[in-house]
């Protein structure tokens, strides 16, 4: 059984879920595949996209007569491991989640490895900025996890200084500054093959939000 996410490590706070081989963290990893195959497929690709739509459909069908309400499901998902099951960067449980897997460094950042394919593009063969700019909103935010001081992001400062390429792994980063009573600043980037893609530099505030029940 995987320990949750906010229990604390040999090392400091566990910042990521460790995705299940079973249940429905399989069943999302097998969602990421069909969503990058198909934009990979195109009409071009000679496949019976009618015969697949309708299949695809029969299983939205299947989940949604059998999901529980939707509040229901958010208290789910916010008691146990909480958000890094199911957030849009990290969660096992989110299909539009890469998804990113961080950790904590002994100096302080966190970082982490990621390929992104098809689904993230913007310019042809680039990521698309949104997707840079949720990355990090992210990465920062668990860094001030990492840091011992949590906030929500109140600002949000990018600089795109390249184009950050699809198909190759892309290192996230980021590390908390500076704390000044509610005030947080936090900064981070990414990089592909060494190379500075995107920076940011953040301002969040520390203020308690009440978990659904």
């Amino acid at each position: 059984m995987n320990a949750p996410a906010h229990e604390a490590t040999a090392t400091g706070p566990r910042l990521v879920a460790a995705p299940h081989e079973d249940g429905v963290d399989a069943a999302v990893a097998a969602a990421r595949r069909v969503v990058a195959a198909l934009l990979r497929a195109g009409d071009g690709s000679g496949a019976d996209m009618e015969s697949v739509a309708a299949r695809l459909e029969a299983v939205a069908d299947e989940l949604t007569a059998r999901a529980p309400g939707r509040d229901a499901r958010l208290a789910e998902m916010w008691h146990g491991e909480g958000v890094t099951r199911h957030d849009p960067v990290t969660g096992p449980e989110n299909a539009l989640a890469p998804p990113l897997r961080l950790h904590g460094r002994d100096d302080g950042a966190v970082e982490g490895t990621v390929t992104l394919d098809l689904p993230y593009q913007g310019p042809p063969g680039h990521v698309h900025g949104g997707i840079s700019a949720l990355l990090l909103d992210h990465t920062l935010g668990v860094a001030n996890h990492w840091g011992g001081t949590s906030g929500m992001t109140a600002e949000l400062t990018l600089r795109y200084l390249r184009p950050t390429p699809l198909f190759e792994p892309l290192t996230v980063t980021g590390r908390q500054l500076s704390v000044d009573g509610s005030r947080i600043r936090t900064v981070g980037e990414i990089t592909a093959d060494g190379r500075t893609c995107v920076t940011a530099e953040g301002l969040f505030i520390n203020k308690h939000l009440p978990r659904p029940s």
